[in-house]
């Protein structure tokens, strides 16, 4: 699954969505185990990869010539992310669907609303998700609706790829035609990484990695293959400079927020009844001055929204799930001698390793020697 953090309105969804450009959940696998959430959503992804047509079909005669580019660009990140990082080989976005929006289905996550105890679902093969995918988004409303009947904070969010883990070819869909180089890259990195390395059980393992691979990988793409005076790597540069800071801050909120949580827990903070009032000021604070320093903080517009977005812990979680450990994985690639290959060989063992399910990072370090 792939986490983008780029701020953008779809009005579609109740409010603004905490991720962007690109994202994915690990769909596939739930429907084929969880009963009634099959038939919910089963046939929605069934249809859609029914309806899948080769890329090379954009490449016939009449179409128009960004389909030519598009495909050009998709065949060229699959070749470096399988000979070039020697990501799992693959048909896996070989095959293309035309969609009516912009977003592939709607993901909720929940948490605690008084500590970032992120509420999980359980499924067979793939273990507990903190996360659960909807192709109608009602359906995903439905569900959130049933977290907030239980005092839990919730967040719906859009998400345009995802990962069926090899059950399926996982296609390509009409609005990525309409991203970067660095964007395609990232997002189509990310998913084959998880295609090669899944530890059951272990999601945040799971995601933390494929979102250093997704965007290292993005990067060594981009240098190979417009180099570093390009525009392309400028934008690449911009884009990465400004994820870091939004990362960055929401940190520091996280870590304000969980000393309140911590005081509350052993009694020697605010009350049941203040919690809510004093975590609501904490918010409050952070958005007004995210948005006083958004010019000294930030490149580009992309994360505006931020200020005005009814923020909660669900929200924050997920940002907790993805760039918790976010240093862990880039001090470990740089101690490793920055070989992307041989980094990727190393967690692609972790698939047959009984120790990583119990502790991967630590499996991770002993598979690269050090």
């Amino acid at each position: 699954m792939r986490n983008s953090v780029e701020t953008r309105d779809r009005r579609l969804f109740a409010s603004p969505l905490p991720v962007a450009a690109s994202a994915g959940f690990l769909l596939a696998a739930f429907l084929l185990f969880s009963g009634c959430y099959t038939l919910t959503q089963g046939t929605t992804l069934l249809s859609y990869l029914g309806r899948a047509v080769p890329l090379e079909s954009l490449l016939e005669e009449g179409v128009p010539v960004e389909n030519h580019h598009f495909v050009g660009r998709v065949l060229d990140i699959r070749r470096f992310a399988m000979e070039k990082l020697g990501l799992k080989e693959s048909k896996n976005y070989t095959r293309f669907v035309e969609l009516d929006r912009d977003y592939l289905a709607a993901v909720v996550s929940a948490c605690a609303p008084d500590s970032f105890t992120r509420y999980e679902w359980w499924f067979p093969i793939v273990g507990k998700m903190p996360y659960k995918g909807f192709f109608n988004v009602e359906d995903a409303r439905k569900e959130a609706e049933k977290l907030r009947a239980k005092g839990l904070d919730v967040w719906i969010r859009g998400v345009d790829a995802f990962s069926t883990l090899g059950w399926f070819q996982d296609p390509l869909y009409s609005y990525m035609r309409e991203y970067s180089a660095y964007q395609l890259a990232n997002l189509l990195i990310h998913e084959l990484l998880h295609a090669t390395v899944f530890i059951s059980g272990q999601t945040q393992f799971d995601e933390e990695l494929a979102e250093f691979v997704g965007s290292e990988g993005a990067r060594l793409y981009i240098i190979e293959t417009f180099g570093v005076d390009s525009g392309e790597y400028r934008e690449m540069e911009d884009s990465q400079a400004d994820s870091t800071a939004f990362v960055a801050f929401l940190q520091e909120l996280i870590a304000e927020l969980e000393v309140l949580y911590a005081d509350y827990a052993v009694g020697q903070g605010p009350t049941a009844e203040e919690l809510p009032v004093q975590k609501a000021a904490v918010i409050k604070a952070a958005q007004e001055r995210f948005l006083a320093e958004y010019e000294t903080m930030f490149r580009r517009d992309n994360y505006r929204g931020f200020a005005t977005m009814e923020i909660n812990n669900a929200y924050l979680e997920l940002y907790r799930l993805y760039y918790g450990e976010n240093k862990f994985y880039r001090d470990l690639y740089e101690r490793s001698g920055r070989d992307l290959p041989q980094f990727i060989a190393a967690a692609e063992s972790l698939n047959r390793s009984a120790a990583a399910k119990k502790d991967p990072r630590k499996a991770l370090e002993q598979a690269l020697g050090l």
